[in-house]
């Protein structure tokens, strides 16, 4: 049954219609609920009055109480404003206002004591202050306005239409003032608020809003950040607790022939620790009658897709099919190659399938599948089509998942027949353990945090323009030795052209220091046609050109072992996950393998802390936290697209601690109680039925 919070923002008293249709379509609030959610950024001080004496042009925000002495209007048509003279026991200061005379004229009184905040401004060497915000000095509201003020999400379309932070923080209290606890009642337990010492609910949302001091305003905040952490685990946990219980898999029973000839036989290389452990586990998920749902977690190079197709082996001994959904027809058809090459003369059917696969071949493929001659197919999201039909799908992998939205996994969860196949969802991109506890909370994680014996660490060194030359001399030398050399140039999409503008430039100056026939140079960047494109990467894999100038295209999908040089020009453009992606395409050999990253030599701090990170370690997961912390997650690669991190006031670079506490308490609860069926806890399953209906849909679905 709908609640007050329920009620739509028209029916707050001093909202109205055209108000309420302001706020929805600059910020989404509709209703009571979505404004008392609508958290401050920041607070503005107004606990301490500032004597007039003190001010200087650089005392920013401030907060004043004194007579107003003078009003008078100077000037004419737009050069009219109206100018006041506030006065406390220490000094003098002006107030200016240029909009809003006639209203100001009339409603303000000289004489009368005022409380005025504003940003001192220097004009000519005198102190005034722009449009003030103005109360009179009453009994009644002395105590209400020394508060820390709060500062919301704003736009320009809303400060023109008279729905300033003022009449905002005036919305907010007229919101506050009519909610009692029946309108926001508790919803954690009594004995997790006592454990915790957090406050009431209410007053917690009172005190985020209008805190009266920093210990207010963090009581509130530690209390609502855990709230909606602590739902967000649980409601993870619950799903992935129902879905073991409720949701059956394939039962793969057997380690056949074809794992064990392809294990003794046919592999290239012996299994790391960590691969070992990680098979172990997939093994055991698809054993159990229980659909498996795991994340594969390893860095670049630590050997995936090996892991990988020895699950596919374990579904095709048990009978079944095996698919593997790659984001680019790159990635897609570099898996295709490997496993091919892998599984010859094992007779196993191997086909690729992308949107270019046409004609006589695509039908063929398509009828392979649905009679169950193709074993594994490896594609695009080509492979979540309609036509697309399986005779017996029991493992679909999909590799960097999060660059495929939910309704996709959802369409190749639907592929399998009686019951949906194992999902093995796979990424190259270390994740921090919050946010992937955060993203992934209901998925079981596997990592390989270990590299391939023999892989020697790839050296990474900063260099500015003036040490070009040495550069060049450096991959000189390399190329000598019948080594190779990425090149890569930033693709920003809203500066294009520009961008492939710096790629040619750069590419001219390659050629003159770089001359043929001598050298052989490949060209590479997003806007060259798929055949073009293909072509010149050929090129480079077979050895015929010795340096590759690329965009970022070759961020994923290109395994050149011969290639032992990574030059990133404006490496301070790039974010530090996508250097380390960037970086991961050398060293893919034996050899020693080297980055250099090229940059100006001004650099803002972070920067240049970024490029220190690189220089100092190779490892993603290091990496991958000093991202968060530098960047925030919702910057981070993947998580906006992922949908799921929707969090109004935790801030996972700064809060793992309380994600932790969050999803341990969450776990120990459902222990005790999985289906919430205590009374004690029914405030938290209605709570987790009302608020999860905004993440309808993706709980039963990696």
């Amino acid at each position: 049954m709908p609640g007050k919070l329920d009620t739509a923002i028209t029916y707050l008293k001093g909202v109205g219609p055209r108000k309420a249709e302001l706020l929805q379509k600059e910020l989404g609030l509709y209703t009571w609920r979505d404004l008392l959610y609508h958290y401050p950024f920041r607070y503005v001080d107004k606990t301490r009055f500032t004597p007039i004496c003190e001010l200087r042009p650089d005392s920013g925000e401030v907060l004043l109480r004194g007579v107003l002495r003078r009003l008078e209007t100077i000037g004419t048509g737009h050069k009219k404003r109206l100018v006041g003279r506030l006065r406390d026991q220490t000094g003098v200061i002006e107030l200016v206002w240029f909009r809003g005379l006639q209203w100001l004229e009339k409603n303000l009184v000289v004489g009368q004591e005022y409380v005025v905040f504003g940003r001192i401004n220097s004009f000519q060497g005198q102190l005034n202050i722009p449009h003030p915000e103005m109360e009179p000095l009453r009994p009644d509201n002395a105590r209400a306005m020394r508060t820390m003020a709060p500062v919301y999400p704003s736009t320009e379309k809303l400060n023109q239409r008279r729905l300033d932070q003022r009449e905002r923080r005036r919305i907010m209290q007229q919101l506050l003032d009519q909610l009692t606890i029946e309108d926001v009642p508790e919803v954690l337990p009594r004995w997790l608020t006592a454990r915790l010492n957090f406050p009431p609910r209410l007053t917690a949302f009172r005190q985020i809003h209008f805190p009266r001091n920093e210990e207010e305003l963090e009581a509130a905040r530690r209390r609502l950040k855990f709230e909606e952490l602590f739902f967000m685990q649980l409601r993870l946990l619950q799903l992935k607790h129902l879905r073991k219980r409720r949701l059956k898999g394939h039962v793969f029973e057997k380690v056949g022939d074809h794992f064990m000839r392809f294990y003794h036989e046919k592999l290239p290389f012996a299994l790391t620790n960590a691969q070992k452990r990680v098979v172990r586990e997939i093994r055991r998920d698809l054993g159990s009658g229980t659909q498996m749902n795991r994340l594969l977690q390893g860095d670049v190079g630590s050997g995936k897709t090996i892991v990988a197709l020895l699950s596919m082996l374990l579904a095709i001994d048990n009978g079944f099919q095996a698919c593997l959904m790659a984001p680019t027809e790159i990635l897609a058809s570099q898996h295709y190659q490997s496993i091919s090459s892998y599984l010859e003369g094992m007779g196993i059917e191997v086909a690729f399938l992308s949107g270019n696969v046409k004609g006589k071949q695509r039908k063929a493929i398509l009828e392979g599948l649905r009679e169950g001659r193709i074993h594994i197919v490896v594609g695009t999201h080509a492979l979540i089509e309609p036509q697309v039909e399986f005779q017996r799908l029991g493992l679909a992998i999909t590799d960097e998942q999060h660059r495929f939205g939910v309704k996709q996994r959802a369409a190749l969860w639907k592929k399998g027949k009686d019951l949906p196949p194992h999902i093995l969802v796979m990424t190259a991109t270390p994740i921090p353990r919050t946010l992937a506890m955060t993203l992934y909370g209901d998925l079981d994680v596997s990592i390989i945090d270990e590299l391939p014996p023999g892989r020697k660490p790839v050296t990474t060194v900063h260099r500015t323009e003036r040490q070009r030359d040495g550069v060049y001399d450096f991959m000189r030398q390399q190329i000598a030795l019948g080594r190779q050399v990425y090149v890569v140039y930033p693709l920003i999409e809203e500066s294009e052209k520009l961008d492939l503008l710096n790629l040619e430039q750069g590419y001219e100056a390659i050629r003159r220091s770089f001359p043929p026939p001598q050298y052989q140079i490949s060209v590479v960047h997003g806007r060259m046609k798929p055949a073009d494109k293909e072509f010149e990467m050929l090129r480079f894999v077979r050895g015929e050109t010795h340096i590759m100038v690329a965009t970022t295209v070759i961020e994923v999908g290109v395994n050149v072992p011969n290639a032992t040089v990574m030059v990133i020009e404006h490496a301070e453009r790039f974010g530090l996950s996508q250097l380390h992606q960037l970086r991961g395409r050398v060293g893919r050999g034996a050899d020693q393998s080297y980055c250099i990253l090229m940059t100006g030599y001004k650099l803002t701090r972070e920067s240049r802390e970024r490029i220190r990170i690189m220089c100092q370690t190779n490892d993603g997961f290091k990496i991958a936290e000093a991202d968060l912390r530098l960047r925030g997650p919702g910057n981070m690669e993947g998580t906006q697209q992922s949908g799921i991190l929707q969090l109004r006031l935790a801030d996972l670079s700064q809060d793992g601690a309380v994600v932790q506490q969050a999803r341990k308490i969450a776990a120990a609860l459902l222990e005790k109680d999985p289906y919430l069926s205590l009374p004690e806890h029914q405030p938290l399953r209605r709570h987790l039925e009302e608020e999860g209906k905004q993440f309808k849909g993706w709980g039963l679905i990696s």
